[in-house]
Order: C-alpha cells, then structure tokens, then sequence
C-alpha cells in the first residue's frame, strides 16, 4: 500500500527532506480541522480578523484584491499544499481576499498548533520559511510579467509556471494538467482583457505551444513555450525542478 501524504508534507518536501516525525505532524496539524469552499465563494473576506492559518488540501484558490468598482487583481494562485499567509496572526485584519476558483477542500490550523508546527522540528521550520519566501518570490514574478513581457510572454509564463508548481507536487500527467482558470481569471492575473486573452490563448494554440479544453492545459512544446516565456524555474527554488 502507498503510504499517503497530505499535499502540505509534498508541497513542504520540495524544500528539504522530512523525516517520519515531521510528516506525522503536518498530517496532525491539517487534520483536525477540514472545511470545504464551494467553487467562487470567499475563502477569506479583505477586513476579515484571522484566527487560522489555512492550507489547501484540494482545490484551486486565488488571493485577489477588489476595486470599490468591482475591478478584480489576482495576485496570486493557492494550489493543493499551499500555505494561505502563514504570517496571518501578525495582522489585526486581513488586506486581501482569497477566493476558491474551485470546490477547494482545506484546513484551519490554529496559532498553537501552528506555532508548535515551528518549534517542533528545524527541518520543518526551515521548509516553512522556504515556503514563504517562496510565495514573496513568485509576487516578485508576476510583478515583473504585468511589468515587463508582452501579453503572448506573459500567458505563456503563467502556463509553465502553473504546470511546474503541480510538477514538484505529482499532480501532472505527462506533459498536461488540471487548468481550471476561466479567460477572466487569466485576464485579471495578467493584467489583460479577456479579449486579449482570448487572442493570445489562441496565437499560442496556432503555433503549437498548447492546447486548452475541458479544463485541462496540454504543452504541446514545452521547451519552446519556456523559451517564448523566457521561463527559468529558479525563482521557484524547488529542487525537484
């Protein structure tokens, strides 16, 4: 029988080798209490005071921030293993929302068990940080495509990134995966329109990049959509990459 792991010791995994007692207690800590989000409704509300640290289990999410006048910026994707802010209890009130893009299954871990999650073992302090940092490193990302790549770069980048963090975690199936963005969602991610969107999605379909249907992301080259992305996965820091 294959020992199970819950997504937060395979998300945890790629920044350092845990050991039996590490993994009981990420099984521990997400385990005791479970809820489940239906598909486009608020994980956590911006003003919200935070009393848990939530992980993703299963699911899609996005952390956006909303306009007085209902314009939408997704600022990042929370995939299965995802710590949502673990710096959480730090704020008197959360400054951004975070939305399940899908039917999301996820745990809230308290301050204790959180903090114990910390002093318990350096190996799994050391991967949360990783973890952390990590997130900071991706914002620096998507940062730099709104700032600087061209909407067919920008797409394109997203695609692989997307495909490389369910890489790391096994969630790949040869060269395809779950992508259940609408054109909206990759359009507030990437700071176009949807119509924009739509072009793009099709121009690298036309040039033999990708194929998207039924929720699902096929590369059809992936070495030449890195490369038209200008993709390195260094800023992921994940070492199975």
């Amino acid at each position: 029988m294959l020992e199970y792991r819950s997504p937060l010791t395979a998300h945890l995994s790629g920044f350092g080798d845990l050991g039996a007692g590490d993994k009981n207690l990420i099984q521990e800590a997400v385990g005791k209490r479970v809820r489940i989000a239906a598909a486009h409704s608020d994980i956590v509300c911006e003003g919200d005071s935070p009393r848990w640290v939530k992980v993703v289990l299963e699911g899609w999410a996005m952390r956006y921030k909303q306009l007085p006048d209902g314009r939408r910026q997704v600022l990042a994707l929370m995939l299965p293993g995802d710590i949502c802010d673990a710096n959480a209890f730090i704020h008197q009130h959360m400054d951004h929302s975070i939305c399940a893009l899908t039917t999301v299954r996820y745990a809230e871990v308290s301050q204790a068990d959180f903090e114990a999650l910390l002093t318990a073992s350096p190996r799994l302090t050391r991967a949360l940080w990783w973890s952390e940092l990590v997130t900071l490193s991706i914002q620096r990302e998507w940062t730099t495509n709104i700032g600087q790549r061209q909407a067919y770069e920008r797409i394109a980048h997203l695609f692989c990134e997307v495909f490389a963090r369910l890489q790391a975690i096994g969630l790949t199936q040869g060269e395809s995966c779950e992508f259940p963005l609408t054109q909206t969602d990759i359009a507030d991610a990437t700071g176009l329109t949807p119509v924009h969107v739509n072009r793009m999605v099709q121009a690298l379909r036309h040039d033999g990049l990708i194929e998207l249907r039924d929720k699902r992301l096929h590369l059809r080259d992936a070495a030449k959509l890195r490369h038209v992305a200008m993709f390195t996965p260094a800023y992921l820091h994940l070492s199975r990459i």
